[in-house]
């Protein structure tokens, strides 16, 4: 079996080993795989691993040999599945792996924004705090989390994570989900009454026709002034330049992105260099830990496959 991993760089930068895919097969890794390469490069394939490598109509033609696709990833949207579907090429991904670290940016984002702790530390490093006549100061706004509303679009695995977390914190939480879950004790509510109500917006959502451009000029106009945007689902969820102008203007206090429209950033990207925006190049997922557990599951799911009982399968 003949398995090719079309971005191997991807998910690791050398410190992951991938001796478990061995087993079950001959392994080919690419570091990178630019759009024009694929179809040469999976020709033969008998398995894809790939995690945004862009499998189109054309490539699955392509690879007549071709029995499974393993996403790299828990995103399917690199994948055309009808068409795979339609070959009887079983397509899986990967749930669940990330939550933790895709969290722990949330609040990491959070907290930068309510307590301008790069701020201080610049203060400090440049010596301010020797020169202080007072034992403490705070030139920079710092704002408690605890009695703060979060409104949290998406409730699964991390959504009700988040949830979870920002009530230990005492914040007051609200969702906006397609579905109402009877084991989250918080409100569920429309997304008019989420973005009305909310000091912070976390996005937790998939990127699906319904949900690219959810935030735009339209939703971020009914947003509280001052209020925070977190983005850690899909760029295109968000329209940059309705986030750029209402970061410009003042509507909203600040941004933490870790996902954008067009990854790596685009050089004509509209939020870069944008007021109290902390954009982080995609790497809620990056922990070592989290990258890990994604190459062991992803080999699970090979290994599933491959006994013919597979899981995670997201093209029905």
């Amino acid at each position: 079996m003949k398995i090719v991993f079309t971005d191997a760089d991807t998910v690791t930068t050398g410190d992951l080993s991938f001796s478990g895919f061995e087993d079950h097969g001959t392994v080919i890794k690419y570091g990178v795989t630019a759009p024009d390469q694929v179809i040469e490069r999976v020709r033969n394939a008998d398995v894809i691993m790939c995690n945004k490598t862009l499998i189109t109509a054309d490539v699955l033609e392509a690879a007549e040999n071709l029995k499974y696709i393993g996403i790299l990833a828990t995103g399917c949207n690199n994948v055309d599945l009808a068409k795979a579907k339609e070959k009887g090429v079983i397509v899986t991904n990967v749930p669940g792996y990330s939550t933790d670290g895709v969290v722990q940016l949330v609040f990491t984002f959070i907290f930068e924004l309510l307590g301008n702790l790069s701020k201080y530390r610049a203060s400090v490093d440049a010596g301010d705090w020797k020169t202080s006549p007072t034992f403490s100061y705070f030139p920079f706004p710092i704002t408690c989390a605890s009695g703060m509303t979060i409104g949290i679009v998406g409730c699964g695995a991390i959504g009700s994570r988040v949830a979870r977390a920002a009530d230990a914190f005492g914040m007051n939480v609200l969702i906006c989900s397609r579905t109402k879950k009877p084991d989250i004790p918080y409100p569920f509510v429309d997304m008019d009454t989420l973005l009305k109500e909310s000091d912070i917006v976390t996005l937790h959502c998939p990127l699906t026709p319904q949900t690219q451009g959810l935030m735009n000029e339209q939703t971020f106009g009914k947003m509280k002034k001052g209020a925070i945007l977190i983005n850690t689902s899909r760029g295109p969820v968000v329209d940059e330049k309705a986030l750029r102008a209402a970061l410009d203007c003042g509507k909203l206090m600040g941004a933490g992105v870790d996902v954008l429209q067009k990854e790596p950033m685009a050089e004509d990207c509209p939020l870069f260099g944008a007021p109290n925006c902390i954009i982080t190049p995609h790497i809620a997922w990056a922990a070592s830990e989290t990258r890990a557990r994604l190459l062991d599951i992803a080999e699970k799911n090979l290994a599933a496959f491959i006994a013919g009982t597979p899981v995670n399968v997201v093209n029905g």
